[in-house]
């Protein structure tokens, strides 16, 4: 098949959740398929990228968003009734190279990753002989992420996330209309869709995967960063996650204000290491107190996992599949979250990892783990038990090229409509 893909984010380095996943797309579908694709990328250095994906990909066009222009083109959205999330992600430039591959090939499919990017297809001026598939990966449902914010933003934020909350629900709505096949990554966020949308009948499933042969329990030897210290310590509690994004900047502050003191105060030696890009200023000042690192980026967050007695999660808004827990859980190391992150995982609460939401729950929770090293080793050995039953990429990206396949080998309304 010929696959015309668009990505909201570039797909390289998979170094964060959605990059993750539609790397693996990508590089899955390319084993069969012939596939193009055109994305985005905020960040100057990922337009270098375009090379490594031509690995994959017949054709690559990758366009930078300025985060502040971008911004300020999705303003308009607040008076026009549209999503900012729409405009935010749209580059007319963009939309030239995408109606100029859909007039030249005859694609049997596009895959559009997140729901944005569905904007390129209602706006194309192509016309074929018929039609490609459009097939939409959701991954899971943004309107609901920005309801979430809204129940904890006060004033104008409040505002303006539950205004994003119901345009973006009514956009999903007209993006399961115009599809032939929406996936998601979780049974409980498709579950959602349906009960938002009860006239979705076009909804599937393709989990997200860990590759276990990376992300192993006997990684290696732990070399740090000089300025990060030597690494030493029986009582480290990681957490990793781009630190530019609001549930994790959300998450490491509650944590660090008001669970991590009652840690210490019964486990004075423990530290809390916070690794990730891009932290927000409220994040970097949070080395100003004691016990507590802030990394910034780093090439490899592995050894920073590897070292930890306990991967922390402790996210109060969450959506999907958390990528930092499968990866922890992969590893072997015990891990403690909220109940909102296993939303998206179907692990079993005190087999597989600690949860708890209250903040003194989370803090015993992780004392426990500090405190028995046996409960500790069973924690990780069932957690990669768990990974590599039910998390493997080939039978996640399976199910969404078998029905892709099966789509392109059965009489459509696409071709009822021609």
């Amino acid at each position: 098949m010929k696959i015309l893909y668009l990505a909201h984010r570039i797909p390289y380095p998979p170094n964060k959740g959605d990059k993750i996943r539609s790397y693996h797309e990508v590089r899955h579908l390319a084993r069969r398929h012939h596939v193009d694709l055109a994305c985005l990328c905020d960040l100057k250095e990922d337009l270098g990228y375009a090379g490594a994906l031509r690995r994959w990909c017949r054709k690559v066009a990758v366009q930078r968003i300025v985060p502040w222009q971008a911004t300020a083109r999705s303003v308009p959205a607040l008076v026009q009734g549209r999503p900012l999330s729409v405009l935010y992600f749209y580059l007319r430039s963009l939309q030239r190279v995408v109606d100029g591959w859909l007039a030249q090939e005859a694609y049997d499919a596009v895959v559009c990753f997140s729901s944005p990017m569905a904007e390129y297809l209602f706006q194309t001026r192509a016309a074929g002989a018929r039609r490609p598939l459009w097939i939409m990966d959701f991954c899971d449902m943004d309107s609901d992420k920005w309801l979430q914010y809204a129940q904890r933003a006060f004033g104008v934020k409040r505002w303006i996330y539950d205004r994003e909350a119901k345009r973006l629900l009514a956009y999903e709505k007209r993006v399961q209309r115009g599809f032939d096949a929406c996936f998601f990554v979780s049974n409980r966020e498709a579950a959602l869709f349906r009960e938002r949308v009860p006239e979705a009948h076009n909804v599937h499933v393709a989990p997200n995967g860990v590759d276990t042969e990376h992300f192993r329990p006997d990684f290696g030897p732990v070399r740090f960063r000089e300025a990060d210290g030597d690494g030493s310590g029986a009582f480290r509690l990681v957490f990793v996650g781009a630190m530019d994004y609001a549930a994790n900047v959300d998450g490491v502050l509650w944590f660090a204000h008001r669970i991590f003191p009652r840690i210490r105060k019964e486990r004075p030696e423990a530290t809390f290491w916070v690794v990730g890009s891009r932290p927000q200023s409220a994040v970097r000042a949070l080395a100003q107190q004691p016990g507590i690192r802030v990394t910034g980026f780093v090439d490899d967050a592995r050894p920073y996992v590897a070292s930890a007695a306990c991967v922390v999660v402790p996210l109060r808004m969450a959506r999907g599949v958390q990528n930092k827990v499968l990866e922890a859980m992969a590893m072997g190391r015990p891990t403690v979250v909220t109940f909102k992150v296993l939303d998206g995982i179907e692990a079993i609460p005190g087999r597989d990892v600690l949860a708890a939401d209250e903040e003194e729950g989370f803090a015993r929770a992780v004392l426990r783990v500090l405190s028995d090293n046996a409960l500790a080793a069973d924690l990780g050995g069932r957690a990669r038990r768990f990974v590599k039953e039910n998390h493997s990429w080939n039978a996640g990206m399976n199910r969404l090229e078998g029905v892709l396949e099966q789509l392109a080998a059965t009489p459509s309304r696409r071709e009822a409509e021609a």
